[in-house]
């Protein structure tokens, strides 16, 4: 595997790097901060290893500015703290695993296995598009060919439940489960309302229809 080992005690590093490699791991040395956050932006990493005291950039803000420029490699914290709040900190900030000094190498290196064979975490969906119609569910706005649509929460929610099922035939039951939460009836047409009123916004000022009705069965939403 490619390490990166962000340390600026020399001795530990030596330690780390060459047991490492003799190991067979290819591995690149930081001495502080800043140099180690260019590296794992500019490189392909398996696992990083970060000590919490480094100059130019400390460990805490080194995860943190990582994390915040989109870096996903698993990442290993060193630190002399032991505190609980120490530890808390250091995955609070963005670390997936926490090591306390003096350690073993062997520790070390089970950890550094147990981190590369963790599945990636799924990235979680921020913008849904269907066609030409777009929801950002950070900024929670809908545009339909770069147009912005005013929707109300209900009808946003809805939305949202069509884009995420975009093609599958939805009935009224999965509506009402997903999107009001009733596991009952309620014997009123509060989903055709909805529906009329998503229309008027998202199909009627446009040329292509996107909310399409299957009779006897439910809504679909498609290009």
């Amino acid at each position: 595997m490619r390490v990166l080992v962000v340390e600026d005690h020399a001795e530990t590093a030596e330690y780390i790097t060459s047991s490492l490699r003799a190991q067979g791991h290819a591995v690149d040395h930081c001495a502080n901060g800043r140099d180690g956050f260019l590296h794992a932006l500019d490189n392909d990493y398996d696992v990083m290893v970060f000590d919490r005291m480094l100059p130019g950039l400390d460990g805490l803000t080194l995860i943190k500015s990582v994390r915040g420029a989109g870096v996903e490699t698993p990442i290993l914290f060193l630190s002399a703290m032991d505190g609980i709040d120490d530890r808390v900190e250091g995955l609070e900030a963005g670390s997936d695993d926490y090591l306390v000094k003096p350690f073993s190498f062997q520790e070390l290196s089970a950890r550094l296995a147990a981190l590369t064979r963790r599945p990636p975490l799924k990235t979680e969906e921020t913008v849904l598009q269907v066609a030409d119609l777009e929801m950002n569910l950070i900024r929670r706005t809908v545009t339909r060919g770069g147009v912005p649509l005013d929707l109300q929460p209900r009808e946003f929610s809805l939305l949202e439940y069509l884009m995420r099922n975009a093609g599958r035939v939805l009935t009224r039951t999965m509506l009402l489960e997903s999107v009001w939460d009733f596991h009952f009836d309620p014997k009123t047409n509060v989903v055709e309302t909805h529906i009329s009123r998503l229309r008027n916004k998202v199909d009627k000022p446009f040329a292509t229809e996107l909310i399409h009705t299957v009779r006897g069965a439910g809504y679909s939403l498609h290009g």
